[in-house]
């Protein structure tokens, strides 16, 4: 089980930052770039978004935290390192089933045209 940090990026000209909001909860799936914490500052606030896909393990921070660049914001178990990885083609978000029935699933043929 691979565990990652993932901390404060560079945020500019800023020394520390308040954390308002907590995006995230321990057991959470997130993709990376994904938003973790929203921070504040005198100027402006900006959500802090993550390095990596993975599982939240631990949320490092709290609400009215304050964080610098290179302070741990979450620790994550990192996309892939589950067990075993699914078979190619098989377990992907997004992917469809296969149909049950090639025949249900496929359009009639065209009919000749009566007297053509």
């Amino acid at each position: 089980m691979a565990l990652v940090e993932v901390k404060v990026p560079d945020i500019g000209d800023f020394k520390e930052v308040a954390v308002i909001e907590l995006l995230v909860k321990p057991g959470d799936t997130i993709k990376a770039e994904q938003s973790l914490v929203t921070v504040e500052s005198d100027k402006a606030s900006m959500e802090i978004p993550s390095s990596q896909a993975g599982v939240v393990k631990e949320v490092r921070v709290k609400l009215g935290d304050k964080v610098a660049e290179g302070s741990v914001i979450v620790v994550l178990e990192a996309a892939g390192a589950a067990s075993s990885p699914p078979p190619p083609g098989e377990g992907r978000v997004g992917a469809s089933p296969p149909p049950a029935s090639p025949a249900a699933s496929a359009p009639p043929p065209p009919q000749p045209s009566p007297g053509g």
